[in-house]
C-alpha cells in the first residue's frame, strides 16, 4: 500500500512540475511520519525516502534512536522553547519559527551545541499570511522588524518562509496566499542579511 501511495505522489509531483515548467529535481518530498510507528517509517525508508517530518520533539528523539542514521529529520510542528535543546543536533530543518524569542533560543542552543560540533540551525520563518486565529506565525507586517532583529544571530540560518494556507474546497482560492508569501520572501532577500537565504 505504501509503495503504491508513494508512486501516486511521485506522479502528481511530476505532473505539477511539467505544468509549471520546473525540473523535478527542484522539488523536495518530505514524508510526514508524525504519529506513524517506526516500522512504517522504516518501510518508507526502504522505498528510498530519506526526509521525514515530525511535529513532536519526543517522536523525533524516539525514532532517531532506532532508525537509520542517514535519515534527515524535519521539525514541522509548533516548537516550544524548552524543547529545542533535545533536537538542535538531530534535525536538518525547523519549519516553524514563529517568534523572536523562539529564534533567540534556537540560536542560543546552537551556540552551545557548536562547542561540541559545528552546528548552524537551519530554519523557516512561519508566516500567517491567511491571518487565521488558529494558526501560528508572524503576520506579514511583523516580518521587517523580526528580520532586522534576527539578522544578527550567529548560529541560525533562515532558509526561507513557510505558511499553512486555509482549508478551502478549491485550491485555486489559495493562490493569492502563496503569491504574497513569495513577495515577502523577495522583499526579505533584498535586505541582504547574512543569515537570511530566501
Amino acid at each position: 500500500m505504501l509503495k503504491e501511495n508513494l508512486e501516486n505522489v511521485e506522479q502528481k509531483i511530476q505532473a505539477a512540475c511539467e505544468r509549471s515548467g520546473r525540473d523535478r529535481s527542484e522539488v523536495t518530498l518530505i514524508a510526514v511520519s508524525k504519529t506513524k510507528p517506526a516500522e512504517m517509517v522504516q518501510e518508507a525508508y526502504d522505498l528510498g525516502i530519506r526526509l521525514f517530518g515530525e511535529n513532536k520533539v519526543q517522536e523525533i528523539m524516539d525514532k532517531s534512536e532506532v532508525l537509520p542514521a542517514d535519515i534527515h529529520w524535519h521539525m514541522i510542528g509548533h516548537l516550544q522553547r524548552n524543547k529545542i535543546k533535545y533536537i538542535i543536533d538531530k534535525v536538518d530543518l525547523i519549519h516553524s519559527v514563529d517568534s523572536l524569542r523562539l529564534a533567540e533560543e534556537i540560536s542560543r542552543e546552537a551556540v552551545k551545541e557548536a562547542a561540541k560540533k559545528h552546528v548552524i540551525a537551519k530554519v523557516l520563518i512561519e508566516v500567517n499570511v491567511g491571518r487565521e486565529e488558529s494558526k501560528f506565525g508572524f503576520l506579514p507586517e511583523e516580518l521587517d522588524d523580526f528580520v532586522e532583529k534576527a539578522s544578527d544571530f550567529s548560529h541560525i540560518q533562515f532558509m526561507g518562509l513557510m505558511t499553512s494556507a486555509p482549508f478551502v474546497d478549491n485550491p485555486e482560492e489559495n493562490r493569492p496566499i502563496f503569491a504574497e508569501l513569495r513577495k515577502l520572501s523577495v522583499d526579505i532577500a533584498r535586505k541582504n542579511a547574512h543569515n537570511m537565504s530566501m
